[in-house]
């Protein structure tokens, strides 16, 4: 159906966060409460259709107009820095982009620095504003090992309650950028279905008020 609204959500505690502002503005698809093993659920009266997706994955849906509007962290959109319209800033999923190290750790600019992380461009960025030479090893996950075992000398990574860096002797050293959950559109679905797509944006910042 073209008119149907095409909305990927992030797969978790926050898509369900953000499912609840959608249906508070007016968008309600009540079979997506009981999913079961479906990851695609529609309400034809509302005009809406939802679909679960990995969170990082949130961006190439919309990008590509499988999906009309998502929801994406800031890191996402800094990350791979999607050919997509940022929206607004839903002032949810909150947390913080930060390096990471060992309690004693001090930083020598003479030894280039191991920096272990799954966000890439996103390090690289940021040394590279700070003239520092640095040696990315890119792991996919339990990042906080790799400098207690020796593979790095620091970790970028999403910081929430710290709870976990603590329970592995680590703490933050650097903020980079603090992070929250973005709407994001495809940029021509923005264009010819830009009604919908108004409409939600304005009854979520209405219901923010």
């Amino acid at each position: 159906m073209p008119d149907m609204l095409n909305i990927a959500l992030p797969k978790g505690r926050l898509g369900e966060l953000v499912y609840s502002l959608f249906d508070a503005a007016g968008f309600p698809c009540p079979s997506i409460l009981n999913p079961g093993r479906r990851l695609i659920f529609e309400n034809e009266e509302a005009g809406v259709r939802y679909f679960w997706v990995k969170p990082s994955d949130v961006t190439v849906y919309v990008e590509r107009g499988a999906a009309d509007i998502g929801v994406a962290g800031r890191d996402i959109l800094l990350e791979y820095e999607p050919d997509v319209y940022e929206l607004s800033d839903l002032g949810i999923g909150k947390c913080r982009m930060a390096v990471a190290a060992p309690a004693d750790f001090r930083d020598d600019p003479r030894r280039t620095l191991r920096v272990a992380t799954k966000f890439r461009h996103i390090a690289e960025t940021y040394y590279a504003s700070r003239g520092r030479e640095i040696d990315i090893i890119h792991l996919n996950g339990s990042i906080e090992i790799a400098p207690i075992v020796g593979l790095s000398d620091v970790i970028v990574d999403i910081v929430e309650t710290g709870s976990t860096l603590r329970e592995n002797n680590l703490a933050v050293y650097e903020t980079i950028f603090p992070i929250s959950a973005r709407l994001i559109a495809n940029k021509s679905s923005h264009k010819f279905k830009n009604e919908a797509i108004s409409r939600l944006v304005r009854e979520i910042a209405g219901g923010r008020t």
